[in-house]
């Protein structure tokens, strides 16, 4: 079955990969619902960590929220791992022409992709919420209780989606566009349960759907391939075989 996506890999000049939370798992970045990811953390505040990461909870304990995001959602040393190296060689073929991903933590860009659409934010890019100065994840990391603004004095919040906040249309009817035109759509690292994210693979009308994720999702049924292996030595494997 590699060789076969190897194969359709070699004649497609127009792939398109959508990755998750399991892309980064392998860079020591925990995922949010596997046995060992963020949502089965104990906390010291009570709450389930879906609730510290949403807009309410941001809202009515911001320092709390900040103390929380520091210890779970920042990985500074992280580094990019064979799937983001494989990624980026597949764009240097001129094969690959987007990669949408539902991460925050910048790897892909790391790695040297430069078409990256990330529908969910970025760790690295913070803002002032009054005069929409940019700050640095560096800035969010180095401040104490809740970061404010040199310039306004107001609070610095990541631009990253929480809970209970609507995607940015444009990325999100931007990915869409490109699913829409795909040759092949490669998913990996991503359960496919957590909407609106997982319900672009509604718009893909190819017939050349790749899923490589450790466990099910509800479009197995669905895929031409069906990969049960590490991402990262998978398209290793695939790279060094094109």
């Amino acid at each position: 079955m590699l060789q076969n996506l190897v194969d359709i890999l070699k004649e497609s000049e127009n792939i398109v990969f959508l990755g998750g939370a399991g892309v980064s798992t392998e860079s020591n970045i925990p995922d949010f619902r596997s046995q060992s990811g963020i949502y089965s953390m104990e906390n010291k505040y009570g709450y389930p960590p879906e609730y510290l990461l949403s807009y309410s909870f941001y809202k009515a304990h911001t320092e709390d929220f900040y103390t929380f995001y520091r210890e779970t959602m920042l990985y500074p040393d992280a580094q990019p791992n064979k799937a983001h190296k494989a990624l980026k060689s597949l764009e240097d073929m001129g094969k690959l022409k987007v990669i949408i991903t539902q991460n925050i933590d910048g790897l892909h860009q790391m790695a040297g992709s430069s078409n990256v659409i990330e529908i969910h934010g970025s760790v690295h890019r913070n803002y002032c919420t009054n005069c929409k100065e940019g700050y640095p994840l560096e800035y969010i990391r180095g401040s104490k209780n809740i970061p404010k603004c040199e310039k306004c004095g107001a609070h610095v919040r990541p631009d990253v989606v929480l809970y209970e906040e609507g995607l940015d249309m444009n990325l999100l009817n931007t990915a869409i566009d490109y699913i829409i035109k795909a040759d092949v759509l490669i998913v990996g690292g991503t359960s496919l349960n957590v909407y609106p994210a997982a319900g672009l693979v509604e718009y893909y009308r190819g017939d050349k759907l790749v899923l490589i994720n450790k466990s099910q999702t509800p479009y197995d049924s669905r895929a031409q391939f069906v990969f049960r292996d590490s991402i990262g030595e998978l398209l290793d494997k695939v790279v060094r075989s094109m």
